[in-house]
């Protein structure tokens, strides 16, 4: 590691306050672990380019000019749009730390312009492909498990993070609900269905047999043949096995199922702001993308099925 590394790494923790800036997200804005992370690797990575590249040694002489060429640093890196819009917004809210606690007078990433972005629309997987996944999962106690992380990722409409996160406690099975900790640690109650509880009661021996002689000071609700809880990799994997049993699936992301549990509730007249509360989204206008999502499923059903549609 050369000099001008070596000041950046140390500037990170003094001019920089950068582990100041990550201790109020943690414990004031109450952001998840992952999230976390993330920040912390974007804002690392603007301090090293600011301190390396262009020999800044403190914020207050961050501007705009200097922003930009950071801005195309990334672009020359041929970061996605996404990408790069990511890392602005984690500047911006790195900056504006900043700017509250008054170690700047103002945020010079206010004078950027944001970065567009296309917007991502969900895969669509329809009812029979799911009831072709959720089937291939053999009669073994870990396919019982397999199972039951798919009837509950459907069911309820989780994220991996939230699936794996479960607690024994966090389920009400004669009730059919869940509290789930989403994004920024908030709660929600989600019910579920009773194929969903059906396969939780099938793999809850296995989980006991794989749990017994642990000590409960981590009662997972999915856990691994160890019973140690599961990761979001372990899911990955679990999701991809069941893929590769199936004779019109190729790859599925595990945020299909989320994306399948919204679409086909809103294709069956469920309340947008209904779906809204079940998937835990803070914006109602990140739960409108799955109205693009019905009206272009629509249109394809349409399209194959009405005689005087005129094919595509």
């Amino acid at each position: 590691m050369n000099g001008d590394q070596t000041r950046a790494v140390i500037d990170h923790d003094g001019q920089w306050h950068r582990e100041g800036f990550l201790e109020h997200l943690e414990w004031e804005r109450d952001l998840a672990a992952a999230t976390l992370v993330a920040y912390r690797r974007e804002v690392t990575g603007v301090i090293d380019f600011l301190v390396v590249e262009l020999g800044l040694d403190t914020p207050t002489q961050v501007d705009t000019g200097a922003l930009r060429s950071y801005l195309a640093h990334l672009h020359g890196r041929r970061l996605s749009a996404r990408s790069v819009a990511r890392a602005l917004a984690s500047v911006r809210t790195y900056l504006s730390y900043l700017v509250t606690e008054g170690l700047l007078d103002s945020n010079p990433a206010d004078g950027l312009a944001h970065v567009r972005t296309p917007r991502r629309v969900p895969e669509i997987v329809d009812r029979s492909a799911v009831e072709q996944l959720l089937e291939s999962c053999p009669a073994t106690p870990p396919g019982t498990r397999d199972r039951a992380i798919l009837e509950l990722l459907y069911a309820a409409g989780l994220r991996v993070g939230e699936l794996v996160a479960l607690d024994l406690a966090d389920v009400q099975l004669d009730e059919r609900l869940l509290r789930v900790r989403g994004k920024g640690r908030k709660e929600r109650l989600v019910p579920f269905g009773r194929q969903a509880r059906d396969a939780l009661q099938r793999y809850l021996p296995a989980r006991a047999s794989w749990r017994h002689g642990r000590e409960a000071t981590d009662e997972a609700l999915f856990v691994n043949q160890r019973g140690g809880r599961l990761t979001d990799r372990s899911v990955r994997r679990i999701l991809d096995a069941a893929v590769s049993r199936t004779a019109d699936l190729h790859h599925l992301h595990p945020h299909a199922l989320r994306h399948a549990f919204a679409t086909h509730l809103l294709e069956a007249g469920m309340d947008l702001r209904v779906i809204q509360e079940l998937l835990g989204h803070s914006s109602l206008s990140t739960t409108q993308v799955y109205t693009s999502v019905d009206l272009a499923h629509l249109m394809a059903v349409y399209r194959k099925s009405h005689p005087r549609a005129d094919g595509e």
